[in-house]
């Protein structure tokens, strides 16, 4: 593909419009069950205002992201201020900033556990390259889809970026392959690839990348259940089979060995039905709007920024105040210009 091409555009696009809906999408349901949903919601078809007693957002109108695009965006902004790069310290201290601004406005929708933890850590005086040791939940993996954008996952630097992404919150084999299995989908869409293939190969990149430099953990590796997962979606041919078997078999909570494999498998699955696979993620409980966020941003960024109804992407950016476009181009120049010094290399 042609360097810069406007398809690049289009789908780097696609990918934070995909990540901003399925994020509002999941808003009015996180931390719920599907039983807990089904009585509040009936079922989840589109942008729905969040119930008052929603545990995490309540009141919330609907078309209100949450903190996985507004972490996406902010993580944007720390890799054009760094040309290309994301210093952890910024990040540490960007992030802290942010969560006490959500306190100031008096919203419950704050840090996750992994980042709340290293980050207090960070308050405390600490070493940053010594927290995030424990950080396996999915919150690296849910904002790291600008890196994706950024960056071309083919290039031998690109497991560098992702890591810089994670190493302050979430420095541990499941947060650095979590992360780095997202952000290379994303890479690859962006790339122009489609969505099974963009999948395939971010599964291929984990595989073959050294995580020696994150800490061991003993859960369950999240590169292995990806894979089984994307299985489980070629596999079952019941649809409703297919979404409890996620839930029983894989489960939908914070930890990314959970939640990624979760979104790989609906992407997969509904490659060609994308807002049908956002509505899953938002009906199928538990950390939905993390869910939906991943999910959508690899669909977006391999079906284009066309790939969702407009009227559902226009509502989510006026009731949000989002401007992604202004947040893709910059990172779309620091991808162009490291393909022509690719070239150059080459030459």
């Amino acid at each position: 593909m042609e360097i810069g091409s406007d398809i690049w555009r289009d789908h780097a696009l696609g990918a934070l419009r995909g990540l901003s809906l399925g994020d509002a999408l999941g808003m009015p349901t996180q931390s719920m069950s599907k039983e807990r949903i089904e009585s509040t919601y009936g079922k989840v078809t589109g942008l729905v205002d969040a119930a008052a007693d929603q545990p995490i957002a309540p009141g919330m109108p609907a078309g209100s992201v949450t903190d996985d695009t507004e972490q996406a965006l902010l993580v944007a902004r720390l890799i054009d201020e760094g040309d290309g790069h994301i210093d952890p310290r910024r990040l540490a201290s960007e992030l802290l900033a942010w969560e006490d601004d959500m306190k100031r406005r008096g919203s419950l929708d704050l840090l996750g556990p992994s980042t709340k933890l290293a980050l207090q850590q960070v308050r405390n005086g600490a070493d940053i390259t010594k927290t995030g040791r424990t950080g396996t939940t999915n919150g690296s993996a849910m904002r790291v889809a600008s890196v994706g954008i950024a960056h071309d996952a083919s290039q031998a630097s690109f497991a560098d970026y992702v890591y810089e992404s994670c190493r302050v919150t979430h420095n541990t084999v499941p947060g650095f392959q979590s992360a780095l299995l997202v952000a290379a989908a994303v890479s690859f869409g962006v790339a122009g690839q489609s969505l099974r293939p963009s999948l395939q190969q971010a599964l291929e990149l984990a595989e073959n990348t050294s995580y020696k430099r994150a800490s061991w953990s003993p859960k369950a590796s999240v590169v292995a259940r990806v894979g089984l997962a994307v299985k489980a979606a070629q596999d079952t041919a019941d649809e409703n089979e297919f979404i409890e078997r996620l839930r029983r078999a894989f489960g939908t909570s914070v930890e990314s060995n959970e939640s990624v494999p979760v979104a790989f498998a609906l992407a997969y699955r509904y490659a060609d039905e994308p807002l049908k696979a956002l509505l899953a993620s938002a009906n199928i409980g538990g950390d939905t709007d993390t869910i939906g966020a991943i999910c959508g941003a690899m669909l977006g960024a391999a079906s284009g920024a066309d790939a969702f109804p407009g009227a559902l992407t226009s509502k989510v950016a006026v009731v949000s105040h989002l401007n992604l476009s202004q947040s893709v181009e910059p990172l779309l120049e620091i991808r162009e210009r490291e393909a022509k010094e690719g070239e150059a290399a080459d030459a």
